[in-house]
């Protein structure tokens, strides 16, 4: 049998790859954290939670007013007591009235203040002051003595506006921890990629060092050129493995590049990334109480459930409140002014309206009336009750049936988050567990397949073996590596995944989630 020149392959170099970018774990976090658009979009929905609780708080900011007219009115006069014996009065008035209402954010309250001034002229006979001042300052109070006294939509908006900032900083916690644990998990896949090419590239170093033995072993007459074919079988089925492994470490590198990098046009896209944190098989794991305990008080799905549930309580004092009377205490106080110039009878003589006799207080000008307006000198108060009692009200009563409801679903539903949570970490501690295990029987295996074919090997060179065994002992070899190797990335994506579980990531990898 004529052997044929054995056509050896050149390992193809990787298509658009033209350097190497060194990369831990921790710097791979950082650009995924850094470039992922879901978490910039919690983040964004974050900060407007914040603005948000601005804006509710901004019912109770005060509200300034101002009404200000001129005006003059021509009133036609058909008695001889209108004051004006020409038939027609006439009046102009100048006025500017500032006003501030508001509400109180405690017990429900709210506010008027009204500033009235004017100046007015008339040309009425009867005008004992003219022009005159008048003035006057009204603070007006409401104040809910029944619904409304403990909370109202007001409040109830403020008050879901900052549980709704605790609730989007935990859908962030919880996005961050799935982003970490996919990016940790690509991260550890990019690292058994890299370690398997170098197994399959070995096993080519190895297939072809025996494919050349035999050649040399069957150019001496020692073996049977079917000897020489099966080492190139050999060499050729390692060649494709290699092939494979290669493709495969492109698709788990670019994996990782889609996370880290924030667009196409990035140079580490033409660069091979290489891991340079190696895992840590000797993490203490923890035991299932502990596991389970910090998971119950650490997952941020029953963090969110506990904020939807406090919410929904709110909802509950809102309704509850909606179904009673509306029962409100009311005030009034105000305080008038008035000054003018003193101004003569004319055509009429009745005792006690001539100018002279106007008291002092109210001769003046428009300074003389803020005296007597700050004086308290005419003051009026009133105080009252408001009640308004719906014959019947199917709406709230059923609004606060919806909540009540509500309150339950979720109660329920906290209960199948503790379960499935429990569930989740017993799921993967054991599945830390059984990867130790299975990390360390490889690692084993690969010992044992090794020093199976070397001893194979010597037993060959010493013609009391086969090219069949030592082939089959080189693959068993391979093999073991190979499955040694996956095993180490499983064990490593095994942590993160019980990281994940316990709500351990974002200190596991110091992550601060400061705005």
């Amino acid at each position: 049998m004529e052997l044929e020149p054995f056509q050896e392959m050149q390992i193809p170099q990787r298509v658009g790859v033209v350097g190497q970018f060194p990369i831990t774990l921790q710097k791979a976090i950082e650009r995924v954290l850094a470039n992922n658009p879901d978490l910039q979009i919690a983040r964004i929905a974050r900060q407007e939670a914040d603005y948000n609780v601005t804006g509710a708080q901004g019912y109770y900011d005060p509200v300034v007013g101002l009404e200000a007219h001129r005006s003059r009115a021509e009133t036609p006069i058909a008695s001889l007591i209108g004051g004006s014996a020409s038939g027609r009065l006439t009046q102009a008035e100048l006025a500017a009235n500032p006003v501030v209402n508001g509400a109180s954010p405690w017990f429900g309250g709210s506010y008027g203040l009204t500033f009235s001034n004017s100046r007015t002229r008339t040309d009425s006979t009867f005008a004992t002051l003219n022009p005159q001042y008048p003035t006057s300052l009204s603070l007006n109070l409401t104040q809910p003595l029944w619904r409304g006294l403990r909370i109202d939509d007001a409040r109830y908006r403020l008050q879901v506006a900052r549980k709704n900032t605790g609730l989007s900083a935990e859908q962030l916690r919880q996005r961050v921890i799935e982003v970490v644990t996919q990016a940790v998990e690509v991260y550890w896949e990019l690292d058994y990629a890299l370690q398997n090419l170098e197994v399959q590239t070995q096993a080519v170093r190895l297939a072809e060092e025996q494919r050349a033995s035999n050649r040399r072993q069957a150019d001496q007459g020692i073996l049977a050129p079917i000897d020489v074919v099966a080492a190139q079988t050999q060499v050729a089925t390692f060649q494709q493995n290699l092939f494979a492994t290669q493709q495969a470490l492109t698709a788990a590198e670019n994996n990782l590049k889609t996370l880290m990098l924030d667009g196409a046009s990035d140079p580490l896209w033409g660069m091979a990334l290489v891991p340079e944190t190696s895992p840590d098989a000797n993490a203490i794991t923890p035991t299932v109480d502990e596991a389970v305990k910090r998971a119950l008080t650490s997952r941020p799905e029953l963090s969110e459930n506990l904020i939807n549930r406090e919410i929904n309580s709110l909802q509950v004092q809102l309704n509850r409140a909606a179904t009673k009377p509306r029962v409100d205490a009311v005030a009034t106080l105000t305080s008038a002014g008035l000054a003018g110039a003193p101004q003569a009878l004319t055509g009429f003589s009745i005792p006690g309206f001539s100018g002279g006799s106007l008291p002092p207080i109210l001769k003046g000008d428009y300074g003389q009336s803020l005296s007597n307006l700050a004086s308290g000198n005419f003051a009026t108060a009133r105080l009252g009750v408001q009640v308004s009692l719906p014959l019947r009200n199917r709406t709230a009563e059923s609004n606060l049936a919806v909540a009540v409801a509500e309150k339950r679903k979720l109660d329920v539903m906290r209960s199948q988050l503790e379960m499935a949570i429990e569930a989740d970490v017993r799921n993967a501690l054991g599945s830390v567990n059984s990867a130790r295990a299975r990390y360390d029987a490889a690692m084993q295996a690969s010992r044992y397949a090794q020093e199976q074919y070397d001893s194979e090997q010597r037993q060959f060179q010493a013609g009391t073996s086969t090219v069949f065994l030592v082939l089959q002992r080189q693959t068993d070899f391979i093999s073991a590596r190979s499955r040694e190797v996956r095993a180490r990335a499983d064990l490593a994506e095994s942590f993160a995944n019980l990281d994940r579980a316990t709500a351990r990531t974002i200190d596991t990898y110091q992550i601060s989630l400061a705005p």
